[in-house]
This record gives structure tokens, C-alpha cells and sequence, in this order.
């Protein structure tokens, strides 16, 4: 796929640490909330990516006031000072994408109806802050507006997201479209070795029995940790560098996904990891996803600013009810296979221990039946899902 020194010292902790780690834990609990959502109105395999939502939602809400703001914030589990939410963005973006062992392009982009006219000190915090651009257009030309949007998409994800707008969502009532797109391409820090790639079993949650290739590790070196509280077995397959990973979360049981999922809380938490031994079966598997992000946010409290009687988005444009989050979409890629991953969200590391002797034991990690998986990039979850079929 495609993360000690010791001494007498004074220790200064950055402001920009303070905030990336402010921003970790605001993006589990987002990403848990997320995923339960999705789970409840998804069948079989998803991706989500709660990390393009949680920027484009955080700018959306810079622009928002009052009971617009607040439920954001709210849902976000963002802190209600604007300023640490501004420090907190300006932390975790550059750190997430400055870097030359993966590839991790992310762009947000804001549309808004041709006759209202975006506030200059919005669009300047829009451009300083999150990186993102805004422009106007005229959703009422619904075939050349769509065209627009999704040639910026297609462009962003390196042409792995398609038509995430559909003319028939526009009209001469659409006000706004919220565009976030996120590739990310990495190669896992220790390749699976295409020769060990063999035929195998996988149960699905109905108890049918498929046939498909499971890419195997043989005794290598990986955090793992086996939680018998979740019933679970958690492994951690690091991306060159080090900074991202990919963790793999398997029920012990064959069936136990769903109950699984209804701890999705504990699932997403920092766990006691640590360096073992396992031999790893890992099926390949691609995943795209759409999801309607409108319903999934309204499920969390956020509904003011869907509704024009509510709404105050005049920090954007226009006065209070001028302005409306029409529609937020996502559309998702995933493509896991032996030399690493690629991925790509459309919002609308291996150090081997020396061994001084045969292992004292050897860990099993074999994926043959659904599971769930986040990859993370310095804590952050950028993109979390589920296999329940590799093959679908």
C-alpha cells in the first residue's frame, strides 16, 4: 500500500502540536459518529472519508452564526473559539499533506449562486486557512454547471471520482454546492509479495462461502494487539515513511461485525499496540461510495443550516436565510492491493526486529471474513469502511 531520545531537557510543546492533537480527537469522535451513521442505511462494503467533511464543514461554519455555527461546532466536537478552530485547521492540513513518502492532494472548493456576492473577509480566511477557493456560478444552466464541478473533481482525484453532481440536482433554487475532493496514493512500507497472493476462503456476514485471492505476509514484524473486550484483533500496516497507516479491525467471530460496529466508539480509540510477529492474510479489494452526507449530518443535530428559515450563513454571502447548504455529497475510492493503496474522497510505517532466535509466538491475522478498516495519517482519519465482500 500505497510511522527516544533520552537526556536531561526542557521540553517545549508547539502551539501547532497542541492543535493537531485538539484536532485528533475532535476527528475520532466525528469519525465514529460518521461511520455508525453510514453503517445503519449502508449494505455491504463502504468508504467514507469524515476527514473531507470536518474541513469543508469546519469553513462552512466560519462563515456561519449564531445556532448555525453552534450545531456545526456541536457536531464537529470542534471548540467554540473560532480562533483555536482556524489554529487547529492551519495545524493538521500541512502536516497531513507536506510530505514525499505519500501522495495526499486535498482541495476543497465552494460554489455559490452567480448573484450573490461572497464576503471578501470569508473568502480571504477560505484561501489563508483551509486552502479553499470559491466561485461563483450559475446552478440554473444545470448541464454546464455540473460539467464545471465534475471536471474540478475529476481533476482533484486524478480522474478516480466521477459525476458526483448530477444536473438534476441543480436548479434556479440552488444556492450552494460544497466540493471536496481528497486523493491519497501510498505504497505500504513492506509490499505483500505478489507470489504469495493465493485462492482461499471468505465468509460473508450470510454464511456463504466465496472463493477469492488473499495477499499473505509470512511472519513479519507489525503492531498488532488482540482486544478481548471488542473480541477483536487490530493490526497496523504502516505506509512508507511511517506518518500513515492502514489498520485493520477483524472480529474474532466470523459473524461478529455487527456487533462490532455497535462499539464503533472503542473501535476508533487509540489502542495499546505493540510490535509482534503475524502472519497476515489480507484480501485485495476496491470500494467506491456515494453518500448523502445532507441526511447524515441532520441524523447528528445539524439541521439549521439546511433550512431557510433558520439558516444564517450571511458570513458567507447575502443575510440570515439568504443563504442554504443545498446539497453535500460525497463520493469515495478505495483500491487496496499488494504494493500499496490508492484512495480518493470527492465530498460533493515496518522496522523489523532483530530476531535472536525463533519467535516465541507467532501472531494469525487472516482476514477471510468482513471486517472493518480506518487509514490514518498522524492520528487523523482521514478515510474508515467496511469489507464485508472483497469481491463486490
Amino acid at each position: 500500500m500505497q510511522v527516544l531520545l533520552v537526556g536531561l531537557f526542557v521540553a517545549a510543546v508547539s502551539a501547532s502540536d497542541v492543535s493537531l492533537q485538539e484536532f485528533v480527537s475532535s476527528n475520532t469522535q466525528f469519525s465514529a459518529s460518521v461511520y455508525k451513521r453510514v453503517s445503519k442505511t449502508t449494505d455491504g462494503n463502504f468508504l467514507v472519508s469524515p476527514f473531507c467533511t470536518e474541513t469543508i464543514l469546519a469553513l462552512v461554519q466560519s462563515g456561519c452564526k449564531g445556532e448555525t455555527a453552534q450545531e456545526i461546532v456541536q457536531a464537529l466536537g470542534l471548540p467554540l473559539d473560532q480562533a483555536k478552530i482556524e489554529a487547529s485547521i492551519s495545524a493538521v492540513l500541512p502536516a497531513l499533506t507536506q510530505t514525499q513518502n505519500y501522495t495526499l492532494n486535498m482541495a476543497n472548493k465552494i460554489y455559490v449562486k452567480s448573484d450573490f456576492e461572497i464576503n471578501p473577509q470569508f473568502k480571504n480566511l477560505a484561501r489563508d486557512v483551509f486552502g479553499t477557493e470559491s466561485e461563483s456560478i450559475e446552478f440554473g444552466r444545470k448541464q454546464k454547471a455540473a460539467q464545471t464541478m465534475n471536471a474540478w473533481v475529476e481533476n482533484q482525484t486524478r480522474n478516480k471520482i466521477h459525476n458526483l453532481v448530477s444536473p438534476q440536482d441543480l436548479n434556479d433554487r440552488t444556492k450552494t454546492v460544497l466540493l471536496n475532493a481528497l486523493y491519497f496514493k501510498a505504497n505500504w512500507s513492506q509490499a505483500f509479495p505478489v507470489a504469495y497472493t493465493f485462492n482461499n476462503n471468505f465468509t460473508l456476514l450470510s454464511g456463504e462461502v466465496i472463493q477469492l485471492d488473499l495477499m499473505r505476509h509470512y511472519q513479519k514484524h507489525f503492531n498488532f494487539v488482540e482486544n478481548t473486550s471488542l473480541k477483536s484483533k487490530f493490526l497496523e500496516l504502516p505506509f512508507e515513511g511511517g506518518q500513515a497507516s492502514m489498520v485493520v479491525v477483524l472480529p474474532n467471530r466470523k459473524n461478529g461485525l455487527v456487533q462490532l460496529e455497535r462499539q464503533i466508539d472503542k473501535v476508533f480509540m487509540a489502542q495499546e499496540l505493540s510490535k509482534e510477529t503475524v502472519t497476515v492474510f489480507l484480501p485485495r479489494f476496491k470500494i467506491e461510495t456515494t453518500t448523502n452526507f445532507k441526511s447524515v449530518l441532520k441524523k447528528m443535530g445539524v439541521n439549521k443550516v439546511f433550512d431557510q428559515s433558520q439558516a444564517d450563513l450571511s458570513g458567507i454571502a447575502g443575510k440570515k436565510g439568504d443563504l442554504i447548504i443545498d446539497k453535500i455529497a460525497q463520493k469515495t475510492f478505495i483500491d487496496v492491493a499488494e504494493q500499496g493503496v490508492e484512495a480518493a474522497a470527492a465530498d460533493y510505517y515496518l522496522i523489523a526486529l532483530p530476531l535472536s532466535g525463533p519467535p516465541k509466538s507467532i501472531k494469525m491475522f487472516k482476514a477471510n471474513h468482513p471486517f472493518i478498516f480506518y487509514i490514518k495519517i498522524h492520528g487523523v482519519i482521514v478515510f474508515a469502511g467496511r469489507v464485508t465482500n472483497p469481491t463486490a
